[in-house]
């Protein structure tokens, strides 16, 4: 989090370092794929996530079109959407396979899924929009991989949520979904160009 609100610069530095060295405590410890949430027979047995989560994001759609908030995404290519939805994998795997197992070891399960998703949710401030959806989510998305230990189709559902939550919910608001320093510095380029941006954020 610190990272986060650092200048541009040092955050590519830095960024990096902070990624990787929770990846390698995890993998230090030598966690089987399953140990891990990788497994395919788990993405199968959680799989109904993915479209329950198609039917939500058409739901706000719908709903952003009545209120006429509804708008472009910003970076409209694959390669940015792409990037997007490795980066919401690599946060569940930060947070089912790092977080998650620290704090059940000191906390009840119930507890460790409240602390876990306040720290998901903080890691979006200062937006406040994505702070609150983050909160909900990270809970949510807790509670699913006690149950499937999925992380696969936690990650594509937190994409495919975050992408939707870009073009449903005013710029004004999401700053082209950018959290820490990065929200402060925010320009609008127009009003068709609204989305996610930022190294931290989406």
């Amino acid at each position: 989090m610190i990272v986060l609100w650092l200048p541009t610069h040092d955050q590519l530095i830095f960024g990096p370092i902070a990624l990787l060295i929770p990846a390698v405590l995890v993998f230090s410890n030598r966690p089987t794929v399953n140990e891990l949430g990788l497994g395919w027979r788990q993405m199968l047995s959680s799989f109904w996530i993915f479209p329950a989560a198609i039917a939500l994001a058409a739901g706000g759609i719908l709903l952003a079109q009545q209120m006429g908030t509804l708008h472009d995404l910003y970076k409209p290519d694959i390669a940015h959407v792409g990037g997007y939805v490795v980066w919401t994998v690599y946060q569940q795997f930060l947070l089912q396979d790092y977080f998650m197992p620290r704090l059940t070891r000191v906390l009840s399960t119930e507890s460790a899924i409240a602390v876990a998703a306040v720290l998901f949710s903080l890691a979006h401030l200062p937006n406040l929009p994505l702070t609150i959806a983050t909160l909900v989510w990270g809970a949510v998305s807790c509670a699913l991989y006690r149950r499937y230990q999925s992380i696969y189709i936690l990650g594509l559902t937190q994409g495919l949520l975050g992408l939707c939550f870009a073009i449903c919910v005013p710029d004004i608001f999401l700053h082209h979904m950018r959290v820490g320093l990065g929200y402060w510095h925010y320009q609008p380029v127009g009003t068709a160009t609204m989305g996610y941006h930022g190294v931290a954020g989406k």
